[in-house]
Order: C-alpha cells, then sequence, then structure tokens
C-alpha cells in the first residue's frame, strides 16, 4: 500500500516535476522505443530455445548445429520429434540442484568473509557499491572467493575420498538440469516483477516504463533485496552460475576421462583459462560492485534467467563439445592458446586494476610510471544532488575506452581456438561476446553521456576509440 501511495504521490507531481526528474538520472531507459520492443520481444521468445538447440545439438547431432537445420529443412525430422528425443525433467535432477542452490544460498548468507585477513591484495568483508541514479549507495557483504574455495575443495574432497556422487554427476544429468535452471530462472523473475510493484526495496531506484515485456526482462528494482543483505543481483550475478562454471568444467573432464581413459591438452586449456577468469572474479567481487551488472543494470529475466540458464550452458559450451570430440592440440597450437588466453586476461585485469587504484587512490597514484591525466566531470542524482568524478585518460584507458573488453574477447577466442577448428559451435561464444560486449560500449556511452553531458563530449574527445585502436 505504501509502494501504491508513493507512486501516485510521484503521479502527480505533474510534467515538468517529471521530466525534470529524468533529466537528473541515468541508467536504462524510461520509454521503450519499437526497435527497442522487438528486440525485448525477441529475446524473452527464442532465447530459451537457442540454449536448447545447442545443447540437443550436442546430444543428438554430435555437436553439429547445421545438421539439425538440414534436416528440418528436409523434412527428415520434426521440432516434435527433437523435442521427443530430449531427456526430461527428472526427480533425481530436481534433487541436484536445490541442494546445491540452498547450499550456495547458505555460503552466501552465513559464512562471513575471513580470507581478506589472510590474503594480500585481497578485499573482502562489507563493500559500499557505487551511488545509485536515487543517490543511494548500498552495502555488500563480499564473500564469494571464500564461497568458491569451500564449494571447491568438498568437490575435490569428494572425488577423492568420500565418493558421496560421482564426478560426472553435472554431465550425467545435464539436460534434466536445464529445465530445473529455467524453473529457478522464471521464477526468480516473475518474484522480483511482482515485487517492484508490491514491495519494493527502495522505489526511488525502481524504473516503469509502462511497458510489460521490457520492464519484466530488463527489470523495474535497481536492487531488489529480502531483508538486508540478501541481494538478489549480487547473488545470481555470481552465485550459484559462477561458482557452477567450473565445476562443469570438472565434470566435462571427468567424463573425458571416464569414456576415453585420458583427457586431452585441449580440456586442460578449456579447465585452466576459465578457472583464471572464474577465480579472477571472485578475487575481485568487491571491484566487480562497480561493473555495468551491479552499478547500472536494473535486475529482471535479462539478470535472473540469463544468470541462472544462459550463463552456465552457453559458456561453457567448449567443455560440451570436447567430451563429444576430443581434441589433442600439437604443442605449438596448445601454447598459441595458452598464449593468447594469458596475454587477453593480463590486458583484462590490467586495465581493471589500473581504473581500480585511480577510484581508491582518486588519482594519486602511478600508471606506467606516470602521475595519471583524467577528465574532472560532475552529474546530478535523483535527490539533487551534485557529485564530482573523475574519467581516467592513462594507462590502457588512454588507448580506448573499453580495452579490458578487447582483454576479454583476446581470452574468449582463446577458449574457442582449444577445441581446434572441427566445428563451428565451441565458436558460438566469441560471436555472442563480440556482441554482447559491443552493445555495452553502446549502451554504457549512452549512459554516460546522459550522466556527464558535455564532460563526456571532452572525454571520448581525449579518448577516440571504443575497442581497438585505429579501428573502433
Amino acid at each position: 500500500m505504501e509502494a501504491a501511495r508513493r507512486r501516485t504521490q510521484h503521479s502527480a507531481k505533474g510534467k515538468a516535476s517529471d521530466q525534470m526528474e529524468k533529466s537528473a538520472t541515468w541508467g536504462r531507459a524510461w520509454e521503450v522505443d519499437w526497435f527497442s520492443l522487438i528486440g525485448v520481444i525477441s529475446l524473452l521468445c527464442f532465447a530459451p530455445f537457442i540454449v536448447f538447440y545447442f545443447v540437443m545439438a550436442c546430444d543428438q547431432y554430435e555437436c553439429s548445429i547445421t545438421q539439425p537445420l538440414f534436416e528440418l529443412y528436409q523434412g527428415e525430422t520434426t521440432l516434435f520429434s527433437i523435442w521427443a528425443r530430449a531427456p526430461s525433467f527428472t526427480w533425481a535432477a530436481a534433487k541436484i540442484y536445490t541442494i546445491w542452490v540452498a547450499f550456495q544460498v547458505f555460503l552466501y548468507m552465513c559464512v562471513p568473509d575471513v580470507t581478506h585477513k589472510f590474503l594480500p591484495g585481497y578485499v573482502g568483508g562489507v563493500q559500499e557499491g557505487a551511488r545509485t541514479p536515487a543517490g543511494l549507495i548500498n552495502k555488500y557483504e563480499i564473500n564469494g572467493l571464500q564461497c568458491w574455495l569451500i564449494t571447491h575443495a568438498l568437490w575435490f574432497a569428494n572425488a577423492h575420498y568420500f565418493h558421496w556422487f560421482s564426478p560426472t554427476i553435472i554431465f550425467d544429468n545435464w539436460i534434466p538440469l536445464m529445465w530445473c535452471c529455467n524453473i529457478l530462472g522464471y521464477t526468480v523473475s516473475i518474484f522480483v516483477f511482482i515485487k517492484a510493484y508490491l514491495f519494493p526495496t527502495n522505489f526511488e531506484d525502481c524504473k516503469f516504463t509502462g511497458n510489460i515485456f521490457y520492464n519484466f526482462m530488463m527489470g523495474i528494482e535497481f536492487n531488489p533485496r529480502i531483508g538486508k543483505w540478501f541481494d538478489f543481483k549480487l547473488f545470481f550475478n555470481g552465485r550459484p552460475g559462477i561458482v557452477a562454471w567450473s565445476l562443469i568444467n570438472l565434470s566435462y573432464l571427468a567424463k573425458q576421462q571416464e569414456l576415453y581413459g585420458r583427457v586431452t591438452n585441449s580440456m586442460i586449456l578449456v579447465n585452466v583459462l576459465q578457472a583464471i577468469y572464474v577465480l579472477d572474479f571472485f578475487w575481485n567481487e568487491a571491484w566487480y560492485l562497480k561493473t555495468i551488472d551491479i552499478c547500472h543494470d536494473h535486475f529482471g529475466w535479462y539478470l535472473g534467467w540469463g544468470d541462472c540458464v544462459w550463463l552456465p550452458y552457453l559458456y561453457t559450451l567448449q567443455g560440451l563439445y570436447l567430451v563429444y570430440h576430443p581434441v589433442q592440440l600439437s604443442n605449438f597450437h596448445a601454447m598459441a592458446v595458452l598464449s593468447l588466453g594469458l596475454v587477453g586476461y593480463y590486458i583484462f585485469r590490467s586495465t581493471n586494476h589500473q581504473k581500480d587504484l585511480f577510484r581508491r587512490t582518486d588519482g594519486s597514484c602511478s600508471i606506467w610510471g606516470c602521475k595519471p591525466s583524467y577528465i574532472k566531470c560532475s552529474y546530478h542524482s535523483a535527490d539533487g544532488a551534485v557529485h564530482q568524478s573523475k574519467l581516467l585518460t592513462s594507462g590502457f584507458w588512454g588507448v580506448s575506452r573499453h580495452f579490458n573488453y578487447t582483454g576479454d574477447l583476446m581470452g574468449s577466442l582463446a577458449y574457442c581456438a582449444a577445441c581446434g577448428f572441427g566445428h563451428i559451435l565451441p565458436y558460438f561464444y566469441i560471436v555472442y561476446m563480440t556482441i554482447l560486449l559491443i552493445h555495452r560500449c553502446v549502451r554504457d556511452e549512452h549512459r554516460c553521456s546522459s550522466k556527464y553531458g558535455k564532460d563526456w563530449k571532452r572525454y571520448t574527445d581525449a579518448v577516440p576509440y571504443r575497442l581497438v585502436p585505429g579501428v573502433f
């Protein structure tokens, strides 16, 4: 009732007041154009089928993504027959997934972070996020690294000592688990959608476009929470999907060993390179509070379903492919892939570290041996306050405005190249990441332009390229 009353008051402020408030905020759209609406509806309709298609291509067509289309075109099969051959939901998979999610909730809520006391350079415990469009600063309990370590320690203890379950348990239940992931993804998305209307955590950071599809997909609430500490965005962004990422790869590795009696160097490369990325995520979880997913995106189907289904099923396609098609790379090929992945990771991490160092020291630091240069800028929050900020133009941030994405794309290409060149399925990831990160560049820069105004133009004049100097 209180939320409804406040919405009524908000509507009664009048057109001029509304426009003033909107001009003082940033973030996702207040209004939806037809192009955006078509994109939203297309994703809502087709994204679940894309996941299903890739998984079925591996299960029924030996990882060929063209053979199912060819057979459908020739009339040799139908969508219904493909669906009928797919393993269905099982209560065994539901039990596994329920235990998994419940265990991650328990770790997230009940395990205090103590690793930051023993690991130099690691930042954990209670940390502040970025300022929201309404002017609020949320606090988060950072314990992802500890949860990841506990989970993996138990996994290895089971594999070598306890033998409660097979290390191949994830692969063996992969398709039934997909239905469980979808159930959770849609349940969470629907819950936060209803919650935003009935009992939002903070109404000032809600955005109602008037379009139900856009609101459902992109989210209404900025930081939906239950109680003080259970933050939907932080939990689902990192747990259970990203913790599971490296476990899924380990299950693929175990399955390859079970089927062929050996583990290929390509499988080892995929496990190592992606584990580095996952471990980096949790080592720098406090830093991720300042990234676009946490400090700019609202929480809806895009993040809720995406983190539950899209991430674990499509980000791990390389390992899944290598179970069906084990590839032993030449020494030169393996070293080239490893070098590409490590250089990409170095660029990704160094670029992010430079910005984090610049933020923490307020510019009182050295980057590449010199005092950093920057653009001073100001912005308004919805509470009317004026805030100051600095945009870094030194180091990698003087090379391009999103050079961390360039490193990320190099790492993504390395994951794919580890699978050889026999099929195009493993390369879906680099195609998707290229589209995703270019879209993020455009989306983030539109937000920054709205936020900083003419100061953003000064910044883009100083750093003219987005990703690759001289190209884009």
